[in-house]
């Protein structure tokens, strides 16, 4: 166990920790020059084609001091006599929307490098990820990378990672500098793992106890778990006790990533990986739970992984009723190794029966929505993102509500609170004076100002999530010319005024397009959404009145005039009460289709306005 050494690679976005880890992966011959791929871990289509990081990824790395391997070295090949290091390495995201990855690598380590680019010094979700790491407990080694770039600052680097370190500059000259992609500096950064990332704790003669931290489903062997072993020792053949659900199962397999899955004798107590039981009913498999031998009691058995909450809802329908079920299939399949996306049965008058689907931010919901597309080949409609509030009626219930549609009316309610989240805005100073106007606009509290040094400041407020989850990152990076950083964590409820927004076609509430908004901003609201709609919706054969209220009381309205036919072409020359009866024949029976006819309103359009 002396030798074996768990940590995580921790930064904002972009800032090069796939790189890092790539130059992890070659140092050590974990994989070979045909294999190789910048950004290896990153395996997902959808990491490649944005160039982000996902999911995180565990990997198995055997490190050898005096070892230099050739990049077609086999994992599987020992090189006998020599002092080696198991490191097991988890590869985190950096956007704030995959939080919760972040949070389930960090429990399953002792460790963590802090990784900050040169050229961009420390960004919000650097502080958001120090924070986290400290609630942890582990060792941080910082570390600068980038130094290759012409625009490297590397002393103003190393300044902003004392100060949010708390550090003097005798430890700020020490940090590791770094260039992943040259691979400069990578033998520094080994030594200082295996020098100051301390070896897991646990007893290796206990009962086998391991710690859930992932999980993905297989076809053909069910659920394959991804594990920290907290003491004992995993073999195949032996019972393992998942203690959330008390479910007993015999192990088939256990095994290591390095970087493929490999099946090996044993897991021992501190090390990473995964096994397998013939799992085929998903709920049996909480992320965060613990896997133990059945002797052990469920009673004291307490993980470091805490469960999250979505802060963000939408509905989620299929475009063809025939893919219901198969919709169902693919969510449970998605929230088998991503349990901070939770969902529930829902249905809907306009789009039948569907799912209410809650996510950590608009990133994570487009992700999750393109994964069901493409991976599944589902066609869906989804409605606009929204976040749960608490409401207390006046006859004393108190009830969460995320969908608009079960909204109460106002006479009922006594008080409503929505969430709000604590948010860090790391900006140059020039542009404070536009980023506190920003916020003011998003209903921002104002709480703290700091300067990280002579040029950055980080600025704290506290948001309404709702005024956040859209565009608010994109303005931020429009009004410091892509300068400024934002990242949030969640504070609390708090008390606001907000009312329902309903949008009603040709008089029929549409409970789709319903939305919560704050009451001083609901007239506008109003008119914005039935603006876009009447773009959105295309022309009918009957005319189209699309309306916004609040209650019972009309804000907004536009009408979409109906296509009309020429009916009076044939009439050559006579007299014109002829054509004024044509005229009035087709009148009336625009009105009759008014009253039976149904506004069809395409996906498109729902997709089109409710980007917003």
């Amino acid at each position: 166990m002396n030798n074996i050494r768990n940590f995580s690679i921790i930064a904002h976005i972009d800032h090069g920790k796939s790189t890092l880890a790539d130059r992890f992966l070659e140092r050590t011959g974990a994989i070979s020059e045909r294999e190789f791929k910048n950004q290896i871990l990153d395996d997902m289509e959808l990491e490649r084609e944005r160039g982000i990081t996902i999911k995180a990824r565990a990997v198995r790395l055997i490190y050898k001091p005096s070892v230099s391997f050739p990049k077609g070295f086999s994992p599987n090949e020992k090189a006998v006599g020599e002092q080696e290091y198991i490191l097991n390495l988890i590869d985190t995201p950096g956007h704030v929307d995959f939080n919760y990855e972040v949070c389930k690598s960090l429990a399953a380590c002792e460790g963590a490098l802090l990784l900050v680019d040169a050229s961009q010094g420390v960004e919000a979700q650097t502080i958001a990820n120090l924070h986290l790491a400290r609630q942890n407990h582990l060792t941080l080694i910082p570390i600068i990378n980038k130094i290759d770039l012409e625009n490297a600052d590397i002393e103003r680097t190393r300044g902003q990672i004392g100060s949010i370190l708390k550090i003097g500059k005798t430890e700020s000259d020490k940090i590791i500098l770094v260039s992943a992609k040259q691979g400069k500096g990578i033998e520094d950064v080994f030594s200082a793992i295996i020098e100051q990332i301390p070896p897991p704790e646990g007893d290796p003669g206990k009962p086998f106890k391991a710690l859930i931290f992932d999980s993905k489903f297989d076809i053909y062997q069910g659920v394959i778990v991804y594990v920290r072993i907290l003491q004992g020792c995993l073999k195949p053949m032996t019972k393992v006790r998942f203690l959330a659900t008390n479910k007993i199962y015999e192990v088939q397999n256990v095994g290591v990533f390095d970087p493929h899955p490999r099946n090996i004798e044993s897991l021992n107590c501190g090390e990473v990986g995964f096994f397998s039981a013939n799992v085929h009913n998903l709920e049996d498999v909480k992320i965060g739970d613990i896997a133990a031998d059945p002797i052990l009691s469920q009673e004291g058995q307490k993980t470091k992984l805490k469960e999250t909450s979505p802060l963000v809802f939408s509905g989620f329908y299929p475009a063809r009723e025939g893919d219901f079920l198969s919709l169902r299939q693919a969510l449970e399949k998605l929230r088998l190794n991503d349990s901070s996306f939770v969902f529930q049965l829902d249905s809907s008058p306009s789009f039948g029966q569907g799912f209410r689907c809650g996510f950590l931010g608009l990133l994570h919901m487009e992700i999750i929505q393109e994964r069901l597309e493409r991976e599944f080949k589902i066609e869906l409609i989804s409605t606009s993102a929204n976040v749960t509030y608490k409401i207390r009626k006046k006859n004393g219930e108190e009830i969460e509500v995320s969908n608009a549609a079960k909204f109460p009316l106002r006479n009922e309610i006594e008080e409503i609170r929505e969430p709000y989240v604590k948010g860090f805005i790391i900006t140059p100073s020039i542009y404070i004076g536009k980023i506190m106007e920003l916020s003011q606009e998003q209903r921002g509290i104002y709480r703290s100002l700091e300067y990280l040094d002579e040029e950055r400041v980080m600025l704290n407020y506290d948001f309404p999530l709702a005024e956040i989850i859209a565009d608010f990152y994109d303005k931020i990076k429009s009004v410091s010319q892509g300068y400024a950083s934002f990242d949030y964590e969640f504070k609390g409820y708090l008390k606001g005024r907000l009312v329902k927004l309903s949008i009603l076609i040709n008089g029929q509430p549409c409970d789709a397009l319903s939305l919560i908004v704050p009451q001083v901003q609901a007239r506008q609201k109003g008119l914005d959404l039935v603006t876009r709609l009447k773009k959105a919706i295309p022309k009918h054969l009957f005319e189209v009145v699309i309306q916004s209220a609040i209650d019972s009381q009309i804000i907004a309205r536009e009408t979409i005039k109906a296509l009309k036919k020429n009916v009076t072409a044939k009439c050559y020359g006579g007299d014109i009460s002829r054509k004024r009866k044509l005229w009035e024949k087709q009148k009336a029976g625009k009105k009759k289709m008014k009253q039976i006819g149904k506004v069809n309103i395409p996906s498109e359009a729902f997709r089109t306005v409710l980007k917003i």
